[in-house]
């Protein structure tokens, strides 16, 4: 077995994951492990172990991610941004609690979104969390806590 068949067999599940969380979309998610596997591939030979295989995975992953929002903002025209938008609002009130955390989750600011997502959806530790931000473990611990403080407050306020 090669070094990347073993880095995709141990790491594929993560990636996915975190992209699900990220995108809230199977095919996205799908289609971006897909590109950060084959970056990943084509980069294995330069990775420096300054973080965990781990880290370096899902920032690919995120970078990905971003660059895809990126392009579909440009692509997308302004008017079916909104009655996207719209349909989306409509479709989340006729869903349990559970679609409205989802949606008081996509509505936080970043850092509190993704550190929230990486807690709580990749099963993450703060350590792990901190590393990839470039951040310390207690700040990990502190963004989650305020994050989770918002969407609370959020379902209280309904």
């Amino acid at each position: 077995m090669t070094n990347f068949e073993e880095v995709y067999a141990v790491y594929f599940d993560d990636v996915y994951r975190y992209l699900l969380s990220l995108s809230g979309s199977e095919s996205t998610a799908e289609e971006l492990t897909s590109e950060t596997f084959f970056r990943a591939m084509d980069a294995l030979d330069r990775f420096r172990g300054e973080c965990s295989v781990r880290v370096w995975l899902c920032q690919i992953a995120k970078n990905l991610y971003y660059s895809q929002l990126r392009r579909e903002k440009r692509l997308a025209p302004l008017e079916d941004c909104r009655i996207a938008e719209e349909s989306h609002e409509e479709e989340l009130e006729d869903h349990s609690e559970a679609a409205r955390i989802q949606e008081l989750l996509h509505a936080l600011r970043e850092p509190y979104k993704e550190v929230f997502m990486w807690r709580v959806y990749g099963e993450k530790s703060f350590r792990d969390i901190g590393a990839l931000f470039g951040k310390t473990e207690n700040w990990a611990c502190v963004t989650y806590h305020r994050a989770k403080r918002m969407i609370r407050e959020g379902l209280e306020d309904d």
